[in-house]
């Protein structure tokens, strides 16, 4: 019949269908949504790892700017993290006072002890952000 479409059919004769899950036959479906966090966070895991032990100090030397790594060696112990609680970041938040610049803070919980961390990230002319000033209140993680 003229104007009607039956199913698409394929070279060799097997009608055409999309594969399943697919909700429109036109193109593939995207790759899955993913919550994309904002750099505080990297920083908040990366630094919360240095100064509990996990990680080096050195491990972030490329990641600070002006006295925060000196703040780092006075914040990180000197032994690793062994037979001790692992600190874990419960909340990271962030300000952004003018472009370039985030404040942060996050919350740590070491066992039932909370803590809490508020650095400086400065994102540089090649659009890198660095830690720049680091700051922890209440037991060390």
């Amino acid at each position: 019949m003229p104007g009607t479409a039956g199913p698409r059919r394929r070279p060799g004769g097997r009608p055409r269908t999309p594969p399943g899950g697919r909700r429109d036959a036109r193109r593939p479906a995207g790759p899955p949504r993913t919550l994309r966090l904002g750099p505080h966070h990297w920083f908040a895991e990366h630094l919360l790892a240095v100064v509990s032990g996990l990680r080096p100090v050195h491990s972030l030397l490329g990641h600070t700017v002006g006295p925060a790594y000196q703040q780092l060696i006075t914040l990180a112990p000197t032994e690793p993290l062994r037979d001790r609680l692992r600190p874990v970041v419960r909340q990271c938040g962030r300000f952004t006072p003018g472009p370039g610049v985030i404040e942060a803070f996050a919350r740590i919980a070491t066992g039932d002890r909370l803590s809490a961390m508020a650095f400086r990230l400065e994102q540089g002319p090649d659009l890198r952000w660095r830690c720049a000033a680091v700051e922890i209140q209440g037991p060390r993680p």
